[in-house]
């Protein structure tokens, strides 16, 4: 995922930089000189106040409105107050300290009430309303015009008690965000274990990981490292139960009160500004539109998807009755279980095997010379660079041999951190102005003198995906305006390139050059590949539909008047409407779904990028996705501009036309038809 919070104006979250020049030498780390609270604070208030002159700047002209004397403070304004933000967020779920966490998330608030009182400010309305564009091009004309849209959606043309309410739910909104964000990242839960027989079928290098402790007992926790070997390796029926509810409450009830305060916020928001709900009014500057479109959206994935579910769910229940005669239902806590028995059973592919090809330090380097060769970039690491954290790693990316941004790797957990996978930008980049920056936060095992740190190959996907945000993020930032750089398109088109590079892994020639035994050194053999690959094909379309059953639940949740709405009611039922998987009682999920924050009702996007991505992809030769002109092609269509047209333009820039689900009906049913195919 890419980190989205609901700034109006589009100002999407970054970091820091007071360095204009086009050279890392000129733009120190943001963490250059080890900064303590003091100069945290310094940096965020100095963003602040250079956005105030640049606004007041703005506004003194008494000249008629030109791009110099209009749209350059504005924009000036923008970067700085992305800046502040930015840098404000990504310490508010990394630093290591909590009392700093606590100082960024009171410097979230600050600097979102800043991007508050700018998209309300109807003086920079008005002068950019009446700005003489003639001349300019065309990435000009599309920056002002979604501006003036954005100002409008926050309320810059109502009167003023709107205005100050508005205002006022706005700076609620953002502090109701932080909370609950916060409360899920701070919340890791565990389970005991005090029978080492319960860790049966976990892979060894887990086990020795988990030694008892000084009272015998086994701890797991709730962090990705463990959780997810544990859901799909563990033998144990209770185990898994008991540590998937464990998850699923690790913000309960703490941020039930939070979660119904966003709500209700939202919905007050929605409804000064004329609509009927949050979602209605959420969509009107997405691809997608309006709330019905999300509606009919759900329809139609859920139409497709529910066939090939149910042949997938069959086949899960005939591996359950193996173990559980006269099984008729598939619970959240066997639902990486089965599927894995599944895999190994038809597909002849146990994940475990293909686990010792994929050391982190070998994924890593894998990753970084897959995208040098797709996206013609190379990196290269500063050594010594400092960070928040010690692991944190910083890279730059060169284009010919021209720095064109810097990013930083922090991939491992640790207490307080923000406890999912996100790319959370850091500066925008400008043309021959400023760099562009990000960071990768992932929780992906942290490898050790005696432990390679092995990964799922659910694991590496991951890491492509967060990988397709970075280039994105970075790809994009070579834009003349801080506005329209980076991922600053419509936000139900972020997901897009990322889900289309995560299907690298599926590419033999992309595998060939990484995936190697950690002992070994031998190449990840052929025939496993083939077995890998085909097993990969099962549960893609439950996989959907439960994506499909998250989309519900925020949409749903938000498209009522909230004190309508059960949040337990609509969460199980909808997870089991269109997931066909039975929740475990008490485990009230929308506690920990991180994505009611920042995506609220438009979680639908993942699967609607994912058609976009499979459309994408079908471009490409899956036999060896680095031949021919397709990756260059696709970085100058596609990544390149950045927000300086509509998602919708760059769709049809790359494929020809729009996007339809032709390609992604194909993959979700790939199974099966190849089945098919082979039959005699």
């Amino acid at each position: 995922m890419t980190l989205l919070r609901s700034c109006i104006l589009m100002l999407l979250p970054l970091v820091t930089c007071a360095a204009w020049a086009q050279d890392f030498s000129a733009q120190p780390s943001i963490w250059a000189g080890k900064p303590d609270g003091t100069a945290f604070d310094k940096t965020e208030n100095d963003h602040l106040a250079a956005a105030q002159r640049a606004i007041d700047a703005l506004v003194a002209v008494k000249a008629p409105r030109t791009i110099d004397n209009t749209l350059k403070p504005f924009d000036e304004a923008v970067l700085h107050l992305n800046s502040a933000a930015y840098l404000a967020g990504l310490m508010e779920q990394v630093h290591p300290e909590e009392a700093f966490r606590n100082k960024a998330t009171a410097m979230v608030a600050k600097a979102n009430a800043a991007q508050t009182a700018l998209s309300l400010n109807r003086e920079v309305y008005r002068a950019l309303a009446h700005l003489n564009l003639s001349g300019a091009d065309p990435a000009t004309h599309y920056y002002v015009q979604r501006q003036l849209l954005e100002f409008r959606l926050a309320g810059v043309d109502r009167d003023d008690a709107t205005q100050t309410k508005l205002k006022k739910l706005q700076d609620d909104l953002i502090r109701e965000q932080s909370a609950f964000e916060r409360n899920i990242s701070d919340g890791e839960n565990s389970v005991e274990v005090t029978d080492p027989a319960d860790l049966q079928g976990l892979p060894q290098d887990f086990i020795e990981r988990h030694k008892p402790g000084a009272n015998g007992k086994i701890q797991i926790s709730t962090t990705y490292p463990d959780f997810y070997p544990v859901m799909k390796f563990a033998k144990s029926d209770e185990l898994r139960r008991r540590l998937n509810l464990a998850f699923d409450t690790r913000a309960y009830p703490k941020n039930t009160a939070v979660l119904k305060g966003m709500m209700a916020t939202r919905y007050e928001i929605a409804t000064l500004l004329g609509y009927s709900s949050w979602a209605d009014y959420n969509a009107q500057d997405k691809m997608i539109r309006n709330g019905a479109n999300i509606a009919k959206f759900i329809s139609d994935l859920d139409s497709a998807a529910q066939p090939v579910m149910q042949r997938e769910l069959a086949m899960l229940l005939e591996a359950k009755q193996k173990v559980h005669p006269g099984a008729t239902e598939i619970w959240d806590y066997e639902n990486w279980y089965y599927p894995e028995q599944v895999r190994r059973s038809k597909f002849d592919f146990d994940s475990q095997a293909a686990r010792p090809y994929f050391p982190y330090q070998q994924v890593k380097q894998g990753i970084l010379d897959t995208a040098a060769k797709l996206f013609h970039v190379t990196f290269r690491q500063e050594q010594g660079a400092l960070a928040w954290e010690a692991s944190v790693e910083t890279w730059d990316v060169l284009d010919n041999g021209k720095p064109i941004g810097r990013f930083y790797l922090d991939m491992h957990p640790r207490a307080g951190k923000y406890s999912h996978a996100a790319q959370f930008p850091i500066l925008d980049g400008v043309r021959g102005k400023q760099l562009a920056e990000t960071a990768l936060v992932c929780n992906f095992p942290a490898p050790t003198a005696t432990d390679p740190g092995l990964m799922e190959i659910g694991d590496v996907s991951t890491f492509f995906h967060e990988f397709g945000h970075l280039m994105h993020h970075i790809l994009g930032g070579q834009q003349h305006w801080a506005g329209i750089a980076g991922i600053s398109m419509e936000n139900d088109f972020v997901e897009a390139p990322s889900q289309m590079l995560e299907e690298l892994i599926r590419s033999p020639a992309v595998l060939a050059g990484f995936a190697k035994h950690y002992k070994s050194g031998q190449p990840i053999p052929a025939d496993l590949v083939t077995r890998m690959n085909r097993a990969a094909t099962f549960g893609r379309a439950g996989f959907v539909a439960r994506q499909n059953a998250l989309s519900a639940i925020s949409y749903d949740i938000y498209k009522s008047k909230p004190a309508d709405v059960d949040l337990d009611k609509v969460s199980d039922e909808d997870y089991m409407r269109y997931g066909a998987i039975h929740r475990t009682p008490g485990s009230h999920m929308y506690d920990s779904f991180g994505h009611l924050a920042g995506y609220s009702s438009m979680y639908y996007t993942y699967m609607w990028d994912k058609e976009i991505a499979e459309d994408f992809y079908a471009q490409f030769d899956v036999r060896n996705p680095f031949a021919g002109n397709t990756s260059i092609r696709y970085r100058q269509s596609v990544l390149e501009p950045g927000g300086s047209m509509s998602a919708n333009d760059l769709v049809k820039g790359f494929l020809g036309r729009a996007q339809n689900m032709t390609a992604f009906k194909n993959w979700m049913s790939e199974q099966f038809t190849a089945s098919a195919q082979k039959a005699p």
